[in-house]
């Protein structure tokens, strides 16, 4: 594509909704080849030939699907100077898609799709002796993601191949590629492809990195999309071709991608080697020039598209050690054992197919390649440095670099002193040793923060018991051993200690004996003897009920689980007197009510010398014989409680019931003419508390004249209290009510009315 054109592009793209909607770029071609292979001499004395082209496409990078049916040309002359021998159409390619194949044990891949279109086509050409034929396609655009070249979804593709005379002349088959080259391929992964090719007349083949040919351009709208800046150039274009342009100071034609080491291919053998050190989507152009003895017989090229991708290597190796000193460098200890088993820890052993331990033995090598975790026997102290190996060869093979440090032997071991029955210190000696010299010591003693450092260190214990004692000793080299001992320590208190030192309390006395003594556990033989004729064994602090009065004696005779013994005796310690009786009358005793609610209170209490009294919700007095006036009826409880002159109490709790009585009267006659005396006609008396009063009032032909729920609203003797004076004469009254405590009360009689 000239580069003229390049600068145009915008408009040109703004342009194609305009003038050519149907027309789309190519933008997803990534390589090409075309080989030849001689056929026949047919009757006029031509050569014939069938030509296979290949066309690979990227089928996520968009734009247009294969041509079918595709423009070819083919030209005669020389490279610079020729002229069109015939320009056709070929369709109907062969498709299919190429599924790339993951590298050994890799587990991550990205996803690429690529597919293949073969192109066939035979031709009779005249032989030749001075002039070439050029089998030329070419096409608009590659794709436009390719990370070497300036503006790849610009530049276009051109296919060709070469009949040179020399190889008219010998009736001459191509070269053709045996593999197509991986799809993906590993960042940083050294690659390793056989690009090799196979010639049927044995010819001598030498491989380079060549420039892959540029042809065709972004143009899509009428007449310029069929030219040699178009996007179909119809007929392709003849030879010279333009290269395409690599990205300057970064990629050329024999260094397309890098690499650490540069990505290369062997002129002799084809194979493509290095490690690739940048992601992305690389053109690579590969030439096979065939010779017969020192005559150039035909030039094959091929480009086609690296995918560099972040692969995953599912293999990591990993053994157990003491330290990790840095990546895959591991360091093992072994202390007094020459003897050392390796436990291989290496992920993921589905995909591991080889591994290999080695170990130089003081110049004797050593080599596993099949114990998973070997037995190593080195043959003396000292270092000694080795490797694990997985999948040697392989993509992703990995190692892990192994130091292993033969140390001399180390001993823990200590002993202990001790009196067996005084409760004293534990003295402890240290009998380590290690020719490296012992440089620190962990003592644990069997006990909640029982801790020290010190080599010889002495220790008191605060509770008895069989006590495990640890020493863990490390020494020079950080090798490191451990004792553990079984101390007994196991001594009687110095002192017997109990609480209450003394005791004066009322019968029953329920007594707790705080057993204050130490050392002692549940594992110690334990009597008490209370004094009042019982005694208890096997419980440290008891608890004892003294259901008599009287002054007691306590004993108490302690026994370790190795013999030692120590008891003591406390004389008096315990004095039990009688308890006070409450106990009380009270007067009147009967008929107690609201209007007989003062109560005279005697104490009839045994071996009391205080008194309290508590009246209900109402108060309370420290009187001896108090004498109380309840304010309310009800049920009153009333409680007495008594104190012996020792402290000791004792209580008596009885109920009053105040009964809440009604009193109601009604009169017999009333004279309702206004002058003040007996206007009204109202029942009179007490009640309080009662409920649903009602008053009804009826005249001598059943007609009720008055009613009222208020027992203080009395009859004025008219109707309802509103209408008309009723007339003199004898009416009949009713009044009912419920009393406090739920008693129906009903009064009937006459009331007569005068004036």
């Amino acid at each position: 594509m000239h580069t003229k054109f390049r600068g145009l592009l915008p408009v040109l793209l703004l342009l194609l909704a305009f003038l050519a909607p149907n027309v789309l770029l190519a933008r997803h071609i990534i390589g090409g080849e075309i080989t030849y292979k001689f056929l026949s001499v047919d009757n006029q004395g031509r050569y014939r030939y069938r030509f296979t082209m290949k066309i690979y496409r990227d089928c996520q990078g968009g734009g247009a699907d294969f041509d079918d049916p595709a423009e070819m040309a083919i030209y005669r002359g020389t490279y610079s100077n020729n002229i069109l021998q015939e320009s056709f159409k070929i369709g109907n390619p062969s498709i299919k898609k190429l599924i790339p194949v993951p590298p050994p044990c890799i587990s991550t891949l990205p996803s690429v799709c690529v597919e293949e279109a073969i192109y066939t086509f035979e031709r009779a050409l005249e032989v030749s002796l001075t002039d070439s034929y050029f089998i030329v396609y070419q096409r608009c655009c590659r794709n436009q993601t390719i990370n070497n070249i300036v503006s790849p979804g610009d530049v276009g593709a051109t296919y060709m191949v070469e009949l040179t005379p020399k190889a008219q002349e010998l009736k001459n088959s191509s070269p053709t590629f045996n593999n197509f080259p991986p799809i993906i391929i590993c960042n940083s992964i050294p690659l390793e492809f056989d690009h090799s090719a196979t010639d049927p007349e044995g010819d001598q083949i030498f491989y380079s990195f060549c420039s892959p040919f540029d042809g065709g351009g972004p143009l899509l709208s009428p007449p310029a999309v069929t030219t040699c800046d178009g996007a179909v150039p119809t007929p392709p274009c003849a030879p010279p071709f333009d290269n395409v342009p690599f990205i300057v100071g970064q990629y050329t034609a024999s260094n397309p991608m890098g690499g650490a080491p540069k990505v290369s291919i062997d002129n002799i053998t084809g194979l493509i080697t290095g490690t690739p050190n940048k992601l992305g989507q690389f053109v690579v152009g590969v030439c096979i020039q065939e010779f017969r003895g020192a005559e150039l017989l035909s030039t094959i090229r091929r480009d086609f598209q690296f995918n560099v991708a972040e692969c995953t290597p599912s293999v990591l190796a990993n053994i157990q050690s003491d330290s990790i000193v840095g990546p895959q460098q591991f360091v093992l200890r072994s202390c007094g054992q020459n003897s050392v088993t390796f436990k291989n820890l290496s992920a993921q052993k589905s995909n591991i197919f080889s591994f290999e331990w080695r170990f130089d033995l003081k110049g004797t090598p050593y080599s596993d390649k099949t114990n998973w975790d070997p037995t190593v026997n080195f043959p003396d102290t000292g270092l000694y440095i080795g490797n694990l190996y997985l999948n040697p060869g392989y993509p992703c093979a990995d190692t892990a670099n192994i130091a292993v440090n033969i140390f001399p032997e180390i001993k823990a071991d200590f002993s202990f002193a001790y009196d067996t029955c005084v409760a004293g210190p534990v003295a402890f000696t240290d009998l380590s040793t290690s020719d490296a010299g012992i440089d620190r010591w962990n003592w644990n003693f069997g006990v909640p923060n029982g801790t020290s450092k010190v080599q010889n260190p002495d220790y008191l214990y605060a509770v008895p018991g069989s006590h495990p004692v640890q020493l863990r000793v490390y020494d020079k080299n950080k090798c490191t051993d451990n004792e553990v001992k079984v101390v007994n320590w196991f001594p009687v208190p110095p002192l017997i200690i109990i609480q209450p030192s003394n005791y004066i309390g009322c019968s029953p006395a329920e007594i707790f004996f705080n057993n204050l003594s130490a050392p002692i556990d549940s594992t110690y033989d334990i009597v008490w003897d209370f004094g009042d004729g019982t005694t208890l064994t096997g419980v440290i602090s008891p608890t004892h009920i003294y259901n008599t009065p009287g002054v007691f004696d306590v004993s108490v005779d302690i026994t370790s689980p190795i013999g030692c013994r120590i008891s003591d005796a406390f004389p008096d310690l315990i004095r039990v007197v009688p308890s006070p009786t409450a106990d009380f009358t009270y007067s009147p005793d009967s008929l107690l009510s609201q209007f007989n609610n003062t109560i005279q209170f005697t104490d009839l209490s045994l071996d009391a010398n205080r008194w309290h009294w508590e009246f209900d919700r109402f108060g309370s007095t420290i009187t001896r014989n108090p004498l109380f006036t309840f304010p309310d009826t009800g049920l009153m409880k009333v409680t007495l409680i008594v104190t012996h002159p020792e402290g000791c109490k004792d209580s008596l709790s009885k109920y009053l019931d105040f009964v809440p009585v009604i009193k109601w009267y009604m009169p017999n006659a009333f004279t309702p003419n206004g002058d003040g005396q007996n206007d009204g006609f109202l029942g009179k008396g007490y009640l309080d508390g009662v409920v649903d009063f009602n008053m009804s009032i009826w005249n001598r032909w059943g007609e009720k004249v008055y009613e009222s729920q208020d027992p203080q609203e009395e009859w004025n003797g008219r109707q309802m209290n509103k209408g008309g004076m009723s007339p003199e004469g004898v009416y009949v009254y009713l009044v009912t009510f419920t009393s406090p405590r739920g008693q129906k009360q009903e009064f009937k009689g006459y009331a007569t009315l005068l004036r």
